[in-house]
């Protein structure tokens, strides 16, 4: 049996992002999902790009702030205390506009914990 209890703090940034991304499932060692904690000031996007996944299912809770994530066919807004949720093959971009007056923190749940991530071209 393993157990883990985790200050998000305490997990090293990501070195390939743009913004703060932390991965708890990296620094725990899950196989089956990927756990992050994302926190973007206005003007940053979670992700590396416009992008799908041929597999993964993909959940951003937002912890705090207000989460924008564009798709084809429209721009979501995501407050605080609500869930945005990508199925397989669902184009997404999730960002902090430029706009916005606060950073958003988001913690973002993909599985199966897969590198099935595909450039999306709108």
């Amino acid at each position: 049996m393993g157990y883990h209890v985790v200050d998000p703090e305490d997990v090293s940034p990501l070195e390939d992002r743009p913004v703060d991304a932390r991965s708890i499932s990296d620094h725990v060692g899950l196989e089956n999902v990927g756990l992050r904690v994302y926190r973007a000031e206005p003007g940053q996007q979670l992700p590396l790009a416009y992008h799908f996944h041929d597999e993964q299912e993909e959940a951003f809770y937002v912890l705090s702030g207000t989460l924008h994530v564009e798709t084809p066919d429209e721009e979501f807004v995501v407050e605080a205390g609500c869930a945005f949720v990508a199925e397989p093959k669902s184009p997404h971009r999730a960002f902090n506009p430029d706009d916005a007056t606060d950073s958003v923190e988001v913690l973002a749940l993909g599985a199966p914990s897969v590198a099935d991530a595909q450039p999306y071209e709108p």
